[in-house]
């Protein structure tokens, strides 16, 4: 998976807007006003690429003693989210399962009138 393709893939997605919330640097992927997905632009330029993905927190333990590309989330909470290395031992399918998944969680924990809303507007 390259830069282009994250961003198509995320963008995508039902109710999903990029932004650029604390610098030019780290690109942000939310739904329904909530992040998701967070990226450093800089890293995929000097090809050592990463994700911050939100993860249930069970299986983000599992999925660090699994993976060695899957760490704490840096420079977030290290409960709720992971930093994915794409240069590391997990494969694009599985980067995609776990974008799903914390798609998933953020959209699931959005109150009903903003999912209808996204719902709506995907129609």
């Amino acid at each position: 998976m390259n830069i282009q393709q994250l961003y198509e893939y995320c963008l995508a997605k039902k109710g999903v807007t990029e932004h650029f919330p604390f610098d030019e640097d780290t690109l942000v992927f939310k739904v329904g006003g909530k992040m998701f997905c967070l990226t450093s632009l800089k890293k995929w330029e000097e090809e050592n690429p990463s994700l911050n993905l939100k993860c249930d927190p069970e299986r983000a333990l599992e999925l660090r003693a699994q993976f060695e590309a899957v760490q704490p989330g840096y420079h977030m909470s290290k409960i709720h989210w992971n930093t994915v290395s794409f240069n590391g031992d997990i494969s694009d399918k599985m980067i995609i399962e776990l974008i799903n998944h914390s798609y998933e969680l953020v959209f699931a924990s959005l109150s009903k009138k903003i999912k209808e809303e996204i719902e709506k507007s995907e129609n």
